[in-house]
């Protein structure tokens, strides 16, 4: 499941992160790293953006960055 398939307030941990060099190490650069837990906090009215939480950060990534990122759920 992709990062935008998660309901609000979902803990997930990151399987992997598909998508080109750039963008992997922009994310890479904000703490969005394979194995780390993450969680989403909010998304806009359009879905087109969510707000996350990793590693007690708060940032905005798109939902196409999002979709990116593939992730498995937590209980």
């Amino acid at each position: 499941m992709s990062l935008n398939d998660l309901e609000l307030e979902q803990i997930a941990k990151i399987k992997n992160i598909n998508c080109n060099n750039i963008l992997k190490s922009r994310l890479y650069s904000l703490g969005i790293t394979k194995g780390a837990l993450i969680k989403v906090e909010k998304k806009t009215l359009t879905n087109s953006t969510l707000k996350i939480n990793i590693n007690d950060s708060k940032i905005a990534i798109r939902a196409n960055e999002a979709s990116q990122i593939e992730v498995e759920y937590e209980k």
